[in-house]
């Protein structure tokens, strides 16, 4: 018997005490197979239950009538073939010998949770709140684990970018590494928050042009920073590092834009107070080097590659695989 012929009788053993499996005494069928992917099946509650996050929005968004019927029949074909292809998948993973423990999963949640400062019962809330489950949420994570894994195995370590590929993107991107101007500032801010009383802002704009005098008169900048600012960058000494052009406050970027390295500005009126500013240092708009983008533009290449060919994998992957849909 050939192996395509096992297969079919394999699936319909399969579809046979599946179907015997979920009729109760009373003969009502609660269960049923939606799907055979070579050697493992799909139930139709397996289906209902990934797609029911998806099935609460459609009812959120949706309204009832013909419309909605179809954004649900092609929403759960949608889901069926992604779950066809995830069962593909995860058994060319087993082949390959990658397995995703739970501990795994947990790690990569952890590390998630750890970078964004969450806690758990926010996560938990959030899932809610989308209609999904953390089961479920730790599924979908496995299952791109195992992508991941399976691409860098099968696809990303067979790519290769050629130095002419990173020169073409360079020159037809180069408007994404056009660097823009920038100015290096240290800032002294006396805060006056909008609505404030018109008498404590002319007491802040007194005390602005006071330190004014200082500087003329020899004081460091510096020590001017420590003794009056209350900006963020106060520890600092008020600097705040290159800020690009279009990203200063308005009022402050006009004067900004006017002065040389050294120079301090008169006082500058803001409506969140007072600033008086010195330029440390400008750097102008110019296109990066392409020896400092080229592992930026060798990895969006691999990442586009890779993208195409694990599509073609899918697709050729289940055209040699037995896959019968009964939805």
């Amino acid at each position: 018997m050939g192996d395509v012929m096992k297969k079919i009788c394999l699936a319909i053993a399969m579809g046979m005490l599946m179907i015997a499996a979920v009729i109760p005494v009373s003969g009502e069928v609660v269960d049923r197979i939606v799907a055979i992917v070579n050697d493992d099946v799909i139930t139709l509650s397996e289906l209902n239950n990934a797609f029911d996050p998806y099935m609460k929005r459609i009812e959120a968004g949706v309204a009832a009538g013909k419309d909605r019927d179809k954004v649900v029949d092609e929403g759960r074909t949608t889901i069926l073939n992604r779950m066809i292809d995830n069962k593909l998948i995860e058994q060319e993973a087993k082949k390959s010998g990658i397995v995703i423990k739970e501990d795994e999963v947990m790690g990569v949640i952890r590390d998630m949770l750890k970078s964004r400062k969450m806690e758990m019962p926010d996560l938990l809330q959030a899932l809610s709140k989308d209609g999904m489950t953390f089961d479920g949420y730790k599924q979908e994570l496995k299952e791109q684990i195992q992508r991941q894994q399976l691409v860098r195995r099968e696809i990303r370590s067979k790519l290769v970018v050629t130095d002419d590929e990173i020169g073409d993107y360079y020159r037809q991107h180069r408007d994404e590494y056009e660097g823009k101007e920038a100015i290096r500032i240290k800032q002294i801010l006396l805060p006056v928050p909008p609505g404030t009383d018109q008498a404590i802002r002319e007491r802040a704009r007194e005390l602005a042009e006071s330190i004014i005098k200082k500087i003329k008169n020899g004081e460091p900048f510096d020590a001017l920073v420590a003794q009056f600012s209350q900006g963020p960058a106060t520890a600092a000494g008020g600097d705040i590092g290159f800020v690009e052009k279009g990203h200063m406050l308005p009022e402050v970027e006009k004067v900004a834009l006017n002065l040389e390295i050294g120079d301090v500005s008169p006082v500058i009126e803001s409506s969140q107070g007072f600033y008086i500013i010195q330029v440390v240092d400008k750097r102008g708009a110019g296109l990066k080097p392409i020896t400092e983008v080229r592992q930026e533009i060798q990895r969006k290449l691999e990442d586009e590659k890779a993208a195409k060919k694990f599509d073609q994998w899918v697709i050729d992957l289940r055209s040699k695989s037995l896959v019968d849909i009964k939805l």
